[in-house]
């Protein structure tokens, strides 16, 4: 099975959706992002954005946390049917990451995935390359993160005799 089964190119997948509490946005950007708009309540007030809001690495991050868990779900329903997950390897990186708007507390963000293409690597023997659009949406469905997302998978012993 490859990802391309689970994620049929040019269909756009709901991963899950997350809340952001200030407590958790706090508690991420004193430790990873720590600009007084992400930390202090009373300073973001006057501060661009007008209020509290999350970092956009942890809107990213917790876009991963969503795939990881339904990647995981979907992993589990695969062997439960008798079939053999695609092996996912690392990523390579991502392009073109845009955090459209803020993300406030109290803001439910709903993540997606959409495959858009995969190609063998010759560099590589037995792996391929797959793209992806990654996304997330607030509660109003305006777009708070897209980025091109790229992760390496294992071929099939099948695919590669």
């Amino acid at each position: 099975m490859r990802m391309l089964d689970v994620f049929p190119a040019g269909e756009r997948i709901l991963l899950g959706t997350r809340q952001f509490s200030s407590d958790d946005i706090l508690r991420f950007a004193r430790t990873y992002d720590p600009q007084p708009f992400h930390t202090d309540p009373e300073a973001a007030r006057n501060f661009v954005f007008g209020a509290l809001c999350a970092s956009g690495w942890h809107t990213s991050s917790s876009w991963m946390r969503v795939f990881y868990g339904y990647w995981t779900r979907k992993c589990a329903e695969i062997s439960a049917s008798g079939g053999t997950p695609p092996v996912l390897g690392p990523s390579p990186g991502f392009k073109d990451m845009v955090w459209g708007k803020p993300v406030f507390a109290g803001d439910e963000v709903t993540y997606f995935l959409t495959a858009s293409e995969t190609r063998r690597l010759n560099s590589r023997p037995g792996w391929r390359l797959n793209t992806s659009i990654a996304e997330g949406e607030n509660q109003k469905g305006e777009s708070v993160l897209r980025f091109t997302s790229m992760v390496l998978e294992q071929e099939s012993d099948d695919e590669r005799a």
